[in-house]
This record gives structure tokens, sequence and C-alpha cells, in this order.
């Protein structure tokens, strides 16, 4: 029985597909250099009119016949992996095809008014014009397609491949300048470089992984298993360890490869021109295919402040699987199981990054902060064996800190180890370490440090009177003069306040006990008439104390 009913596609839809569907330059030339690759193509020119009116998009790859550009080019919705039994999946040289939904090449539409195309093939060059304002004076007269313009034949030039030109752009979509595009565009692709036999220029100069402004930043760096990351533009990396590529219950075909860095500060990641690098960019058959997989994790531990990375998940974009990208590939169907498989391998590797993000940090903001304030690294020293390993966590989340002048971190670190010391009275010095991630917190909690002072100047106070009262107790009990000794000798600052901080040398206290100034033997110092001899340094003087008895004449 003949169907009564029949399903039509306007030419609307181009609208919305195309013309209003992109809204940034470096997405719609992503689409443009993806069908190059595919095309086979080895390298990519793009020019751009310093004037802004026009940008050539110029590749050297198989080229186009009339009857592939009226039944695959100007075909919307053209599936090449499903309607192209030869080359479908793969290229003619090997490559996995990047295009699947057809909608790519609308993506033109969306920065200029004008496309003319032209291809070579065959030994045959053609070409044609698609405006605008053709399409939709086609949509407004309930056309059932629109015909492109044939180009005159004086303008094709065309030698080899496919040129695509594009007139009267849209210059609020062109974006802030030339090195901001090449940037971007660089963090679209992981097949750019001789490896992949694929090159990328603008206006003459190649896009290169440099351009991407990641790893030259990063401080620590965690790499797949099995990827071949160049770290030869790493001028600032530290630490370096390799991760497991899969999760154990995956079958051996799926893994992921790339890597996830992090660096020493949150502002190293802020980029006008690269865009936001504080993300994980997630590619699939060497193309981007989410922009931030970051942002859906859900983790809001500090590290992530730090964190930036690039992972390739082929098993996102199998031929045999539904297409999961959304049309404009700006997000993903986040229900999908490989989705979901690979949210629980990030946060199974994240926590691992997290876990070495801590250790290093520590050990490497920690040092270069007592190279900076030697004082530092005397006071962590000073401090009993269960605190230091907090107060070096504390360095390190001070020195992370957007703080630029040295004298100023310096106080930053006074006003911290200030806060530490009360913290440690109270019992509640770890808490304080760990919610110490960003300045607003920190001067929440110093806010009140001349209150802190002051409690800690009453704590010492009160401590003194207490001193002072357990050596009185031991007058009245009338203990050994050698108790009376060595309490003195412990509290310098019952006899002079200056003496507060002085300090014990073995070394010199050895030469002492060699030349006889300090003598052990309680018999030889009966014979000399000595009660004791003490030797102490405070603020680079020496101090020698004799304690007699008193009214003993000297």
């Amino acid at each position: 029985m003949m169907s009564q009913y029949r399903m039509t596609v306007d030419l609307n839809v181009l609208d919305h597909l195309g013309i209003n569907l992109y809204s940034n330059m470096a997405a719609v030339l992503t689409e443009a250099v993806a069908n190059a690759w595919d095309a086979d193509a080895s390298t990519v020119d793009i020019t751009i009119d310093p004037d802004s009116k026009w940008i050539k998009i110029e590749d050297d790859g198989i080229g186009m016949s009339v009857d592939d550009m009226n039944e695959k080019y100007l075909r919307v919705g053209y599936r090449r992996r499903k309607m192209d039994p030869v080359h479908g999946t793969r290229t003619a040289k090997g490559r996995p095809v990047m295009g699947r939904k057809g909608l790519g090449k609308l993506s033109l539409f969306s920065v200029a008014n004008v496309i003319e195309v032209q291809s070579f093939k065959d030994g045959e060059a053609h070409g044609l014009r698609m405006t605008v304002d053709g399409i939709k004076k086609s949509v407004d007269e309930n056309s059932q397609y629109y015909s492109p313009e044939p180009l005159e034949p004086d303008k094709i030039d065309v030698k080899q491949g496919t040129h695509i030109l594009l007139k009267e752009i849209k210059r609020q979509r062109l974006g802030r300048s030339i090195s901001a595009l090449r940037k971007r565009l660089a963090r679209r692709f992981s097949i750019i470089g001789e490896a992949h036999d694929f090159k990328i220029n603008i206006d003459g100069v190649p896009v290169t992984i440099a351009d991407r402004e990641d790893l030259n930043k990063v401080q620590f760096l965690w790499e797949l298993e099995g990827s071949d990351v160049d770290t030869s533009s790493a001028g600032r990396l530290l630490e370096k360890e390799v991760l497991p590529n899969k999760l154990d219950a995956w079958d051996s075909g799926r893994i992921v490869r790339g890597w996830l860095g992090t660096v020493a500060k949150p502002k190293d990641l802020d980029s006008d021109e690269a865009g936001n690098l504080n993300g994980i960019v997630v590619f699939a058959r060497g193309r981007l295919f989410h922009e931030n997989i970051l942002d859906k994790l859900n983790d809001g531990r500090l590290y992530t402040k730090y964190l930036t990375g690039q992972i390739e998940a082929d098993f996102l974009d199998l031929d045999d699987e539904p297409d999961i990208a959304t049309s404009d590939r700006q997000r993903i169907q986040e229900d999908d199981p490989r989705y979901v498989d690979l949210i629980a391998f990030l946060k199974s590797r994240l926590t691992q990054v997290e876990k070495r993000w801590s250790e290093w940090r520590k050990k490497h903001e920690v040092e270069k902060a007592k190279e900076m304030s030697p004082a530092l690294g005397e006071w962590i020293e000073s401090l009993p064996p269960g605190y230091q390993k907090s107060a070096e966590t504390l360095i390190a989340n001070l020195s992370a800190l957007p703080v630029e002048h040295e004298e100023d971190k310096k106080l930053m670190y006074k006003h911290g180890i200030l806060a530490f010391e009360r913290m440690k009275l109270r019992g509640s010095a770890e808490e304080f370490v760990n919610n110490v991630d960003d300045v607003e917190t920190l001067l929440s909690v110093l806010a009140d440090r001349d209150v802190l002072e002051a409690s800690l100047y009453r704590d010492i106070v009160k401590s003194r009177l207490e001193a002072i009262k357990d050596f009185q107790d031991l007058l009245d009990e009338d203990a050994k003069e050698k108790v009376l000794q060595k309490y003195l000798f412990d509290h310098l600052w019952l006899l002079d306040p200056a003496w507060e901080r002085a300090t014990s040398s073995e070394v010199v206290e050895s030469r002492l006990k060699e030349v006889g100034v300090i003598i052990d033997d309680m018999t030889k110092k009966e014979e000399l008439g000595r009660v004791d001899i003490a030797y102490r340094t405070n603020a680079g003087k020496h101090i020698i104390v004799e304690l007699k008895r008193a009214g003993r004449k000297m």
C-alpha cells in the first residue's frame, strides 16, 4: 500500500545547520582543515587578507570532479563513512576519516556571505560560487534545491587539490588576531606535523604544537602509557610520570593516549589568545571532540586550578557505533556508555595526579621558598616532627598564591607562620593548612592577625611567668645545685632577657672541654672551685656562663 505521508526537508534548515551554527573562526576553519585531511592533503595553506575582507583556504589533496562536487560536497548530510564503500572509513593514504555528519561545509557560511570553491581532479579544473543571499532567495521561493553559480573561467586557477575563498567576512566572528587564530587552531588537531604528513600554514607560517602554549608552561607532567608526547617545548618541566592508559575492565582495543599536566600558578593558564588553558581537551581521530571535559568531572579540589591536558580517545568516534557528537561538535551525548567510561577513567587517573601533585609541589615550592627566605627553613626545622609536614604544605600553598614581589611574599609567609603557630596551639593547624587555597581565604584567616599576635604574646608571657614560678618552687624546695644549674642553663633568659634565643653548639663545646674550660669530672671541678660552666651562642655572640654559690667572692 502506497503511503499517503512524506517527509520533506526545507532549505531553511541551512540557517540552523550552517549560517547560525558556529560562532568563531577557529571552529569554522577546523571543518575546512578536516575536509583537507580527508582529501589526503599534505599541506593546508590559510591566507587572511590584512583588511579582513577575504580568507583563502588551499589544500593539495585529491580534489573533486564536478560529479564529486554535486554528489558529495554540495550534498548536505552526505555520510562518507556509510556511503563510500572504498574509502569511507579510511582514505587512500590510510588515514582515519574525520568527517561524519556531512554538515561541516556549511560552517563556512557562519563567517562569510560569499563562498567560492574551485577544485582540480583528473586533469580538469572547475569552480562555483555560493552566497547567503542566493540560499535565502531559494528559501523564499520555496525551491527544492539551491543552484550555485559557476565561476568565470578566468577566475579558476587551481592546479591541485581544492581552493576555497571566503568573501564578505563577518568581522565580528573573525576573532582577535592572526596569532590568536593560530593558537586556537593548533589546539583543535593532534595530527599536525611531519609525523602525520600534515601541515597547516597561516599566512605562510606553519602552525606547530608549540602554538598550543600549554606544554611550555607545564611544571609536572603525567604521560599516558604508550603516548609519544613531544616535550621539546616544555622548558619548565620538573617532574614526569607515566600512568596506565586504560581501566582494568576495558578490552585491549580501548585505550586513551595523551597527557595531563599542572603549572606552577593558575595565572599561567590564562591566555587571551590561546583561550582558557585550564581544562582537558579531548580528541578523536586526530581532531577536537570536546573542548574541555574537566568541567564535567565535578572535581573541586585545589589541583584542578593548575590542570591542563590533551587526551585522545578514538573509541568515542567508532565507525560502527552511533555518533555522539552534537552538530556543532561542541558537546557530547553524556549518557553514552563510551562517554561514561571516559569520565570514570579520568576520575581514576586524576586521583593519582592529585596525590603526586601534592608531593611534587611541596618538594619544589618549599625548597624555592627556603632559598628566598632562609628563616622559613629554620622555622620548619624547629617544629615538632608531627607538624613539619603540615608546615611544608602551608608554605607550598602560600607560594602558589598570586603574589609577585619578594617583600610581599615574605610578609605573607610571616603572617602565615603566625596563623599556623596560633592554630597549632588550638590543635587546628591541619584544618588551617587545607583551607588556604586562594587569596580570599588567606585574607579572611589573617584578617585578625593583630589579635593572633597579641594572643601569642599573651601565651609567651604566661609561659615565662610559669617558668619563673617553677624556678621559685625549686628554690623553696631547696633543690640541689645541679638541678638549679640545669634549669638556668635551659632558661638563660632568666639571667638576661637578651639571651632568649641562645642555643648550644656541640662543636665549640667539645673544643672548650679539650682546653679545660668546661669540665665534666666533678672531682676536678671541686679542686678548681667551679660550680659549673655552660656555653651558648646568641645572635652570633659567644656566651660562657659560670654559676657560683650565692655569697661566694669573685
